[in-house]
């Protein structure tokens, strides 16, 4: 049963009887009948309308196409500007070191003792060194220094005297960073002072 259905009933109820006389037309009382919505028929459309409907239709399916087609063009060229981007930063840099690679092949060309092939890579060192300043790499500093576990990776710790406690004793492998952001953390050794831990 609906819910509206008892208040219907009393306003059933509450209404006069009707008197229908033999021969009479039917009158309808004032009452409010909630008839079913009659089915919308379809308006005839004039040929020249359909054909205007149509033709907006289709500009607007054309549009939707250009629209698609420009955005994938303008998404293959971000690509595409991105990958020539890196690459042309990445030129810059191997560029800078090929002098660099030059000098390795031609200290492994010479025939010289090896005193003088350390002397030559040593040198090599010094001018991959300047490139990386250049660059605006820097070495992070680690022997002496207060250990730091955002700048440097603990291996192990020595017993040293002669640094205080928790302070870098020896570099395994240099760290770099690129202005202020770190590229590798630098690989140590951490002193272990027993003499400044008893105090």
């Amino acid at each position: 049963m609906h819910k509206g259905m008892p208040e219907q009933e009393d306003e059933v109820r509450d209404m006069e009887p009707l008197e229908i006389t033999p021969g009479a037309p039917l009158e309808t009382p004032d009452v409010e009948v909630a008839a079913e919505a009659a089915p919308v028929e379809a308006l005839p459309v004039s040929r020249a309308e359909f054909d205007q409907l149509k033709s907006e239709r289709d500009q607007l399916v054309d549009r939707l196409a250009r629209l698609q087609a420009e955005f994938e063009n303008a998404r293959r060229r971000v690509e595409r500007e991105k990958l020539e981007y890196r690459d042309y930063a990445a030129s810059n840099v191997i560029e800078q070191f090929l002098p660099v690679l030059d000098n390795f092949e031609l200290a492994l060309k010479s025939g010289g003792n090896a005193h003088q092939l350390r002397s030559g890579v040593t040198l090599i060192v010094k001018q991959m060194e300047e490139v990386l300043r250049q660059l605006q790499v820097t070495p992070i500093a680690t022997v002496g220094e207060a250990f730091d576990p955002r700048l440097h990776e603990a291996l192990g710790s020595v017993d040293r005297e002669d640094l205080p406690d928790q302070h870098v004793a020896e570099e395994i492998r240099r760290g770099y960073k690129l202005r202020e952001r770190l590229l590798r953390p630098a690989m140590v050794r951490v002193a272990h002072n027993p003499k400044q831990k008893s105090e």
